[in-house]
């Protein structure tokens, strides 16, 4: 049988380790191509620790080291950005109001969100017929939680996947690939109240409520029997939080969410949960605990 080749499309260095760490690590163990492209330096990240605060000018190189320092947690070794290094430029992030969040006025002129569609869409078209992955994982349409370059991610990736199956379309970056599935990242429904209310009852103080019902959920959550995948985090624990810590710019293990990310064990954040967004389905039963369940890889 083929193997299993799996390509996840993430905004920021960072990203990738607070939201599919099990995943990257287990298709890794498995023995599975697995790619990272990552959109962008995250130049206007917050630095939390001020020990690094002379990293500031140079943050995007910096943050390239931790992404670096995380992949070797899992394991990753092909690790890409999106057009090659400094193509796309943070686009930062003003909330304006709840989970409503709108680029940084005066961002870069190369900032992510600004740009030209079809331009970053073909760069990671010739990456898609390159590696020609069986699944693509990327964020929801509103990003997760609304993040400018989460939602330009998404916007990208699904014009790339359509536009890298058309045999016509620019010739010159390789032979047309059909990808059979993508899949939206998020977070489980049941999980996320179980998450909150552990964390809750071992004094982590939170700002979110816990949800009495699916129309209360926060954008980065979705009912449970939406779902189509979900990957156990449980073996891969250990390195999902080296690999978080390794972004020591930009998370602060001591702080409440992260410490209600990753302890252990809070098991209804054990996981990693995955909403069909195109392709073959899954067989019938319940969210499948492979990515690739259902797939004819041969």
């Amino acid at each position: 049988m083929t193997s299993k080749r799996l390509m996840l499309v993430h905004a920021h260095p960072d990203d990738e380790s607070s939201q599919s760490p099990a995943t990257l690590a287990r298709y890794v163990a498995e023995g599975a191509q697995v790619t990272l492209v990552t959109c962008t330096l995250g130049e206007y990240g917050e630095v939390v620790h001020p020990d690094l605060e002379h990293v500031r000018e140079t943050l995007g190189s910096h943050r390239l080291e931790e992404l670096a320092e995380a992949m070797a947690a899992l394991g990753v070794t092909d690790f890409v950005r999106l057009g090659g290094d400094g193509t796309y430029h943070d686009s930062g992030m003003v909330e304006v109001a709840p989970h409503v969040i709108e680029p940084m006025p005066g961002r870069a002129a190369n900032a992510f969100w600004d740009a030209d569609l079809l331009e970053a869409a073909t760069h990671l078209v010739a990456l898609l017929r390159d590696r020609r992955p069986h699944v693509v994982v990327t964020y929801n349409p509103i990003g997760g939680y609304g993040h400018p370059d989460h939602v330009q991610a998404h916007r990208v990736t699904m014009y790339a996947v359509a536009l890298a199956g058309v045999p016509s379309f620019r010739r010159d970056l390789g032979e047309a690939w059909q990808v059979p599935r993508v899949l939206w990242g998020t977070f489980a429904a049941d999980d996320w109240r179980l998450a909150l209310t552990t964390a809750r009852q071992a004094g982590l103080e939170l700002d979110w409520e816990v949800p009495d019902s699916d129309d209360d959920l926060p954008p980065m959550v979705t009912p449970t029997h939406d779902l189509c995948a979900h990957v156990d985090r449980t073996r891969w624990h250990e390195q999902a939080v080296a690999a978080l810590a390794a972004h020591r710019s930009q998370v602060d293990l001591d702080e409440p969410f992260w410490r209600m990310m990753t302890a252990a064990p809070l098991p209804g954040l054990l996981g990693e949960s995955y909403v069909l967004a195109a392709g073959v389905p899954y067989p019938e039963g319940g969210p499948a605990d492979d990515l690739f369940a259902g797939l004819d890889l041969d």
